[in-house]
């Protein structure tokens, strides 16, 4: 018998004991749709709702119609949600999860799109590899100790799970699934605006870090000594047609079915579209009928504005042939330290407290 999701059972919301603003990291408030860049981990589902959400990702149907591998990252799960895990669908679309949601991120969202609620990143690993990475924790307790565990995972730079990027969607919510009790390491990585690298903790078991990841370079950093890490990763804009929204494709087409992928993106900016179109009409009417004069260089604007995102949206829905299958085009940054190999005892960076 189906789950059905109840947020009194299901969630298990604690606030995050810090919120990092775009301004603390160097960047402009209005660089995005918020003035807010991260959240320090926080409790978002109970482990009752955990439990179902796995049980859904490792139906027999998911693993054989939505597993997906790329350049980047060796192991997805994607657009399983809407067909697969009716909890996980209803969980992510709930009220009450998108009032938590929207108040950390310091803006009113809903999903993206459905294509990419809990889009799954997994890194597992046999009993004798994560058996070894023990044996290394161990050794180097005084390291990990020193650094509370933040930056002492002296082979988790040059594997990252996924390397650096930035999100296709301005908002992602990233969800432990996994059991994270012996786990070093795990962090986000964020590039700030100067070129350093800052690093959030990872999630335990049941939580969540909110990320304004299409406007942040960030790459998730390999953990140890635990034997899985699976993370659920589901993305999120701004609930107002009239906010920007700057949504790209480019981190998602190569592993996606496209026509899926496309029937929600073209409906959903279709729609932005349609009620700016609503909006820019009443005011029309409104302005003949209070016997103003036109506004020509109003209107000229909106319909600047309205052929930018139009065309914004045909450049992002690529002819299908024209799509490599699972190759994810990279971005280097030189500079950034945290690609380079590490000694045995890493050096310590900036971090969120």
């Amino acid at each position: 018998m189906a789950v059905k999701f109840e947020p009194k059972k299901h969630l298990a919301y604690t606030p995050p004991s810090k919120i990092v603003m775009m301004k603390d990291i160097g960047y402009s408030e209005d660089a995005g749709v918020s003035p807010v860049a991260v959240s320090q981990p926080f409790q978002l589902f109970s482990p009752e709702g955990i439990q179902q959400m796995r049980a859904e990702i490792f139906k027999p149907e998911v693993a054989e119609n939505c597993s997906y591998s790329s350049n980047i990252a060796a192991c997805q799960l994607r657009g399983y949600a809407s067909k697969y895990a009716p909890f996980t669908h209803d969980a992510w679309h709930h009220p009450e999860t998108l009032a938590i949601i929207s108040k950390i991120a310091g803006v009113e969202l809903v999903p993206a799109i459905d294509y990419e609620l809990g889009h799954i990143n997994f890194s597992v690993k046999s009993d004798q590899q994560t058996k070894e990475e023990v044996v290394t924790i161990n050794k180097q307790k005084r390291f990990f100790d020193e650094d509370e565990g933040i930056a002492g995972c002296p082979w988790e730079d040059d594997k990252p799970i996924v390397g650096w990027h930035t999100d296709s969607y301005p908002f992602v919510c990233v969800l432990m699934l996994s059991d994270c009790t012996n786990m070093v390491g795990g962090e986000t990585a964020l590039r700030t605006a100067n070129g350093e690298v800052m690093k959030v903790r990872g999630p335990q078991e049941g939580c969540a870090v909110i990320l304004q990841g299409r406007y942040i370079t960030h790459q998730a950093l390999r953990a140890l000594g635990a034997k899985e890490r699976i993370t659920s990763v589901t993305s999120f804009r701004p609930r107002s047609p009239f906010l920007k929204d700057d949504s790209v494709l480019t981190t998602v087409r190569p592993i996606s079915d496209l026509s899926e992928l496309y029937y929600d993106f073209a409906e959903y900016r279709c729609e932005i579209m349609e009620e700016r179109l609503r909006k820019e009409r009443k005011d029309i009417i409104a302005r003949r009928r209070a016997q103003k004069k036109f506004d020509t260089l109003g209107h000229k604007k909106f319909l600047e504005e309205s052929l930018a995102f139009m065309g914004h949206t045909n450049n992002e829905i690529v002819e299908d042939e024209k799509v490599i299958p699972g190759y994810i085009e990279e971005i280097n940054y030189p500079d950034v330290a945290v690609d380079a190999a590490e000694s045995a005892r890493p050096a310590k960076r900036a971090r969120v407290e």
